[in-house]
Formats: C-alpha cells, structure tokens, sequence
C-alpha cells in the first residue's frame, strides 16, 4: 500500500505540473478572439481611409513616440552615414574632374573655333584659286619665317619633294601671289617671298596689258607695298588697275597670277619714267596656307588640288 501510495503521489505529482503549464498557457478561444479583433481593426482602417477610427489613436501613439524616434535617429545617423559620405565625396571629385576636363575641352574648341574656320576658308580658297589659274596645287602650311640675319624675307613650308615640289615653282594662296621656290628637301621648301628686296617679278598691267618689273619693299607689314616699273617709260599706268604676273610655264612665275592693285603713280623727270606702287592682294604678316602650282597629274604624298578644283 505504502509503495502503491508512493508511486500514486509521484503520478500526482507530475500530472500537478502538467496541469500548472496548461492552466500557464492563453486558452485558445482567447487566441481565435485576438486574431478576429486584429483583422477587425485592420478592415476598419483601410476601409476608414483619412477619417479611420484608429487615426486618433495612431496619432497620440505618434505623438507618444515619435520625439524619441527622431532623437535616436538623429543619435545613430552619423555612424550610418560615414561611409555613404566617403563614397558620395569620392563621387563629387570624379564628377569635378569629368566636368573640368570637359570644360577644358569645350572652352579650346571656343578658343580654336576662329583658327579652324579661318584655315577651312584658305583651303577652301584654293580650290577657287586652282581653277581661276587652271594649274593644280599642291596645299601646304607656312611652318616658319626665314631668319632676319640673312635679310632676305623667306617661309618654309611643309611640302617639298615627296610632294611633288621643286625649285622655281610659283607659290600662291588664295589671294594672289606668294612666291617662289627656291630650295626643296624631302619634306620642306624655301620660298622666296615677292616682298624681297631681291625679289623680281615681270608684271602686267591689266586695262593696258603694258608690262614692267614689280620689285619687293623688303617689309612684312600689312600696309607693305611693292613697286612697278613700266618697260615703256612713256606709259603711264593708271591707279585701282591691276597687276598680273605675265612669267611663262617654264618660268619661275606661271603668268597671269594676281599680285596686287597700283595705289599710287609718280614721275621722275630726271629719269624720264613712271613708277607705280602696287600694293599686294596677299597679307604676308598672317600667312598661312598656300599652293605650290604643279604641273597636272604630279605624283605627290598628298592630296592635290586639280585645276578643275577637285581633290586628288
């Protein structure tokens, strides 16, 4: 019995325990009234909108904590944002230097706008030179002045025999006439300037057709003037006429290049002759792009402009 009655006590015992975790545990009824009280409310504040009847009460709970929300927030934010700002600075010095190395570009297109359209100008001016001439050009930049020690007024170009130059070609722009060649190398030429003091060109006055020789001033001024001497003493040119070259094909001057208007005619007693100043139609002072006149068909390494004005 005392074993029947201990072992019955044990029974008790951990049936005691059993009923002390169920009588712990929310019965479930309370559980299924939770969930239909949650779903309650919830249908009622979606369905309510802006006039919910939970909005007082969402709006005290705000009240309540939102101050605290805020400080915590505000507590934490420089901890969170360390690294996003070290990331956003490194992205502010990449975006400044794509925008200065754009800047930098935009502003020596702004800056070579002037230079590239003048340039395209002259090169387009060639074309209209090469079929007022009838000759084919070979295009060319002036690429240095000759030295003033040796007084004498040359450039040098970037064209020479590979590009079919040679000596005593005639030398032109767009304007009228530049020079002649004097020496060549495989990539240069020396040209002779008409504003040499040395220099000598047989000119033809236009209205008259009367010839003579148009000497250089030795000036590379832009208001530098050449000078005209007539072969007939007697004939007196006339101002605004123009002056051509009257050279030959064989010469170091093709003919009938322009080079400048007669601006002033004087007479000398003493010599019995007439002497004109032609003040040329090219500004040596900005010289840049010329044409050396080949003979059509020239082998050249670069491109030539044909006397019908198309590019070969």
């Amino acid at each position: 019995m005392g074993s029947l009655g201990g072992h019955d006590g044990r029974e008790r015992r951990w049936r005691g325990l059993d009923g002390l975790e169920s009588r712990n545990r929310p019965p479930r009824s309370l559980l299924v009234a939770l969930l239909l009280a949650s779903v309650t409310l919830i249908t009622l504040d979606v369905s309510g909108g802006g006039s919910s009847p939970l909005e007082p009460a969402r709006r005290v709970v705000g009240e309540a904590f939102g101050p605290a929300e805020s400080a915590a927030a505000a507590a934490v934010r420089p901890f969170t944002t360390v690294p996003a700002w070290f990331r956003s600075k490194g992205d502010l010095a990449d975006e400044v230097r794509d925008l200065e190395a754009s800047n930098a570009e935009l502003r020596g297109k702004v800056e070579l706008a002037g230079f590239d359209r003048n340039r395209l100008e002259q090169y387009d001016g060639l074309t209209t030179a090469a079929e007022d001439l009838g000759s084919a050009l070979v295009p060319a930049r002036v690429v240095a002045l000759g030295s003033r020690q040796s007084q004498s007024f040359t450039v040098t170009i970037d064209a020479g025999a590979e590009a079919g130059v040679g000596p005593d070609m005639t030398v032109v722009n767009n304007d009228g006439l530049v020079g002649r060649v004097l020496r060549v190398t495989r990539s240069t030429a020396t040209v002779l300037l008409i504003i040499d003091p040395d220099s000598t060109v047989g000119g033809r006055v236009g209205s008259s057709m009367e010839i003579g020789f148009v000497n250089g001033s030795g000036s590379l001024d832009q208001d530098a003037s050449l000078d005209l001497r007539l072969v007939d003493d007697a004939s007196v040119p006339a101002r605004d006429d123009t002056v051509v070259t009257w050279g030959s094909t064989t010469g170091p001057y093709a003919p009938g290049v322009p080079i400048g208007t007669i601006t002033e005619v004087y007479s000398s007693l003493r010599e019995a002759s007439q002497r004109a100043v032609v003040k040329p139609f090219v500004d040596f002072s900005a010289l840049d792009v010329v044409g050396v006149m080949v003979p059509s068909g020239a082998e050249s390494d670069r491109a030539i402009v044909e006397a019908d004005g198309s590019l070969r």
